[in-house]
């Protein structure tokens, strides 16, 4: 048997177990806002495992979309954080946790005045084919021959274009907790490019998972047994972070590291990680004469497209990046400098890249700019001396 069907077959058989009976080693210790889980059963809360809690960073009106749900209890914390005007999709490939989840759901709607949250059924990696539909494609036409199994990747292909399990550009946020770790190498690039594909640009990813402080060592590769219990498909630190950023993410940041590991298998240091990703560096670059200040603490820093940015210089920037500065994880460090004439959107020309390149004032205020001013106030009216 090869090391990803043994490994897969591995995880679907644990976590089905673990859908019926707690297992502890599955998860480890983690804090979660006590009042979000007085409305969700016991049964979700023992049966549902993790390693961090995204929640913590959803908002209020949100589409969210949890992958690996499980029993579906960070669906259900998401649920209230979001409300009635919120949504939430859960996606899990285990027959057994899609029931509890399902059996669960309306009680939790009923506890909370409103149902927001859905389950369907679907591998992680591949948002776009949904299970059941396929499920149902194979029962009308079942595999006879060889003829038929090959032609089984074209109905999967027209399923996922036609009728696909999460649409592109629909989410806000994708969230999980401790479950891509689990899926196998060889399909872990595909899976950062499809949590990619399904976000709205401007989306973000907020993922819980376990990292190792330096690369698994083979032969624990191939330990089924390490492998389900989300140890020997960990990421490394710097390779988790790099997964998002080949994916296309930008403002990529570590908003929880815990710097105790949570276990260690010779020699290799496992630990928890939340990482925030965001979605909408992707278009064109066009000149508009504006600037940004890069206001510290440190003397210069890159930014995801290796544009460098030195403390106190005004730097030219494409009105892409410009708009980009003033929000997400940037919002605050940059002082925006917009030009004294605007350029009209359908003029512009295209921006030229060069990284660090710096604006001279004249540049946003006009080579024939000679005004002369009377004194500004300051904040709260109070005069400038």
């Amino acid at each position: 048997m090869s090391q990803p069907t043994h490994t897969r077959s591995s995880v679907e058989k644990r976590y089905a177990d673990a859908a019926k009976q707690q297992e502890a080693a599955l998860c480890c210790p983690v804090e979660y806002d006590r009042k979000y889980l007085e409305v969700i059963p016991d049964e979700v809360i023992e049966k549902d495992y993790g390693c961090g809690d995204p929640s913590k960073w959803v908002k209020a009106g949100e589409t969210v979309l949890d992958l690996g749900s499980g029993t579906g209890k960070i669906c259900f914390i998401a649920a209230q954080v979001v409300g009635a005007a919120g949504k939430v999709i859960g996606v899990d490939m285990t027959d057994d946790m899609l029931e509890v989840a399902n059996r669960n759901a309306p009680i939790v709607a009923d506890r909370i005045g409103f149902s927001n949250v859905e389950f369907r059924r679907g591998r992680i990696q591949d948002l776009g084919l949904d299970l059941d539909r396929l499920e149902q494609a194979l029962q009308a036409n079942p595999v006879a021959n060889a003829a038929d199994f090959l032609n089984l990747d074209v109905v999967a292909e027209e399923l996922r274009m036609k009728h696909p399990l999460i649409e592109s550009d629909s989410i806000d946020v994708v969230v999980s907790n401790c479950v891509l770790n689990l899926v196998e190498p060889e399909q872990k690039p595909k899976l950062f490019r499809e949590i990619f594909r399904v976000l709205k640009k401007g989306g973000r990813a907020v993922i819980s998972d376990i990292v190792s402080d330096e690369p698994v060592p083979l032969e624990m590769r191939q330990d089924a047994e390490l492998w389900s219990g989300c140890i020997s498909g960990a990421l490394t630190e710097q390779g988790f972070l790099q997964a998002f950023e080949d994916a296309g993410f930008y403002g990529i940041e570590l908003v929880k590291f815990e710097t105790q590991p949570w276990q260690t298998v010779e020699g290799v240091e496992f630990r928890s990680v939340t990482v925030q990703a965001y979605k909408g560096k992707q278009g064109p670059c066009f000149e508009h004469n504006q600037a940004v200040v890069y206001q510290g603490p440190f003397k210069s820093v890159l930014d995801d497209d290796g544009h460098r940015f030195d403390r106190g210089v005004r730097t030219a920037v494409c009105d892409k990046t410009f708009n980009l500065l003033q929000s997400g994880p940037y919002a605050g460090l940059f002082a925006a400098i917009e030009p004294l004439e605007a350029i009209v959107s359908d003029q512009a020309q295209p921006f030229n890249c060069r990284k660090g390149a710096r604006r001279h004032p004249k540049h946003t205020k006009g080579q024939d700019y000679d005004a002369t001013t009377e004194a500004a106030h300051c904040i709260d009216g109070v005069e400038c001396c």
